[in-house]
């Protein structure tokens, strides 16, 4: 009976020491698909926790500097992380580039555009009365997107058909539910459970806009950061960076 006592305190105390070590992460909503199975073989390998928040890379930049209790920040645009670093808000030697994002035209299964032929000029068929697309003010796949729509020279008769969604992820919503016929989204939601068997994606050349060179960073505010830190090295992985490629996104020739 003794021993029975002992173990079960053992395990609280376990549990307890687990839950202590729980870190919230912040990422940007391009991760939504991916990131929990991250987490979830993270939380799986170690028995540490994870707290996900998604959101638009500006947003949640901002919720940071009005002090937003997260301890990693997953921003789809470096620059984020790297002005937080720069005012003292993350940890510098932290800053670490996990993947570079890629910008696709999506539309759904019963669309009979052909987007191989057509590519963006698909936006300007009569079949498309709206594409949705990430909020350009503060979502780097908005502004990648309104970039593409620059760079190939239709912006301007196709600009009245944009409908701007708070993140990329409710970009992607707002095709999948048919409140829009096509959607400039994240290859990592077209390739993810929800809509990788709902529709036809055409790749936008990388060219047509800036790169989406994604980093995280660790916060400087963090009460965990022990515990940041070693999350952030689990998404360094093979395991890791396997899934990361697995839902588009592509490794960084330059690590850091």
């Amino acid at each position: 009976m003794i021993l029975v006592r002992e173990l079960i305190v053992f395990l609280v105390v376990l549990v307890s020491c687990a839950a202590g070590q729980e870190i919230t992460v912040a990422a940007a909503a391009d991760m939504n698909a991916v990131l929990p199975e991250l987490a979830a073989r993270y939380t799986k390998q170690t028995g540490l926790a994870t707290k996900l928040s998604f959101g638009s890379s500006g947003n949640l930049a901002n919720q940071i500097r009005n002090g937003a209790p997260f301890d990693v920040f997953f921003s789809a645009d470096e620059e984020y992380p790297k002005q937080l670093a720069a005012d003292g808000l993350a940890v510098r030697d932290s800053l670490y580039r996990y993947a570079v994002g890629r910008l696709v035209l999506w539309v759904p299964t019963e669309s009979t555009l052909d987007l191989q032929k057509l590519g963006m000029t698909a936006l300007m068929d009569p079949s498309i009365k709206k594409c949705s697309i990430a909020n350009p003010q503060h979502a780097p796949y908005g502004r990648a997107a309104e970039a593409a729509l620059r760079h190939l020279g239709i912006y301007d008769q196709v600009a009245s058909k944009l409908v701007l969604g708070e993140n990329v992820a409710q970009a992607a919503q707002f095709v999948e539910s048919g409140n829009a016929q096509a959607g400039l989204i994240a290859l990592s939601h077209a390739l993810a459970p929800a809509l990788k068997n709902k529709g036809r994606y055409w790749i936008v050349p990388v060219d047509s806009y800036p790169t989406l060179n994604q980093a995280a960073v660790v916060l400087s505010s963090s009460k965990r950061p022990d515990a940041a830190r070693k999350f952030l090295e689990f998404v360094r992985s093979p395991e890791a960076t396997s899934l990361l490629e697995a839902y588009g996104f592509s490794l960084p020739a330059e690590k850091r």
